[in-house]
């Protein structure tokens, strides 16, 4: 399985999330898993790439923006959210952008 995802011819959607973590696991490992098992079952999800050193970069690709939305307003994801400002990330950024070009 390759680690770049396989998407389709643009237009589509990326949503960006980097983050510097705390020390420590602290159950995030289980749930960076059940998230992505989760979004993979959502409406509109194109596929996903990940890395981490200082900085973790994951990047979500999307159909369009109310699948995003959608995504954003799960349940499950809306307590992995809490869970990670409560305990995870010392610090993180979400960014949405439109792929119109990739080669």
């Amino acid at each position: 399985m390759s680690l770049i995802a396989n998407t389709p011819a643009p237009p589509y959607y990326a949503v960006i999330f980097t983050s510097e973590r705390h020390e420590g696991d602290h159950g995030y490992a289980a749930m960076a898993e059940r998230m992505l098992a989760l979004a993979a079952q959502q409406p509109g999800f194109l596929g996903v790439e990940s890395a981490r050193s200082d900085v973790g970069v994951t990047v979500s690709y999307w159909a369009d923006l109310e699948s995003i939305k959608c995504w954003k307003a799960n349940a499950e994801h809306l307590e992995a959210q809490r869970l990670g400002k409560e305990r995870w990330y010392s610090a993180f950024k979400t960014r949405i952008a439109k792929v119109e070009r990739d080669y």
